[in-house]
């Protein structure tokens, strides 16, 4: 399919749809075409992992008890699919805390590149946001897609991408801090990895 090993993935808004603070189970939707996507990258052999900033934890406003029941039901549903991920990782940090977890930091890639031993030039990001996008390229993964689900359409805004003519674009020439390509969702994002 392509040269990628591993895919990093955003949650929220990525994955399932963005729900604020998202702390009850019951809440869980896997976006339209979410967990098919996620099937074939694990049939084409590549390792699927969840990286997730969770500061709804750090804020107060749910627990790691509610968050697990989230994950527990994200997992249910993606192997109703056939689909299940190699690890995940979450930051259970505020924002002002000057945790090394939090992405754009680090600190997640390295607990997973430690456990699973990942190459940063055979892995791909994809989330919904600058902050997914900085992370991928802080780490030196060999793709970042920001996928224009979730705050994707307003992150690409302010990041000053031009607006998406079809499914899929590699960007040619990216500014600093844009992505390497732009995809309408997860699914377009993974036609796109196949071509590669």
């Amino acid at each position: 399919m392509s040269d990628i090993e591993a895919v990093l993935l955003d949650r929220d808004g990525t994955v399932i749809e963005d729900e604020h603070y998202l702390g009850d189970p019951a809440r869980v939707r896997l976006i339209p075409g979410a967990a098919q996507a996620l099937a074939r990258l694990q049939s084409a052999g590549m390792r699927l992992f969840l990286v997730s900033n969770q500061s709804g934890l750090g804020r107060g406003y749910f627990t790691e008890a509610d968050y697990l029941a989230v994950h527990t039901r994200l997992m249910d549903l993606l192997a109703e699919h056939g689909v299940h991920l190699t690890d995940a990782t979450f930051c259970p940090h505020a924002p002002d805390a000057g945790c090394a977890c939090r992405k754009p930091r680090t600190g997640q890639w390295d607990i997973l590149r430690a456990r699973h031993t990942l190459q940063a030039a055979t892995t791909a990001v994809i989330g919904d946001k600058a902050s997914d996008i900085a992370f991928g390229q802080a780490l030196g993964a060999r793709l970042t897609i920001l996928a224009l689900t979730g705050h994707g359409r307003n992150e690409a805004r302010k990041l000053g991408l031009p607006p998406l003519a079809g499914s899929h674009v590699i960007l040619p020439d990216p500014a600093p801090g844009q992505p390497d390509a732009v995809a309408r969702d997860l699914a377009a994002a993974v036609d796109l990895i196949a071509t590669l």
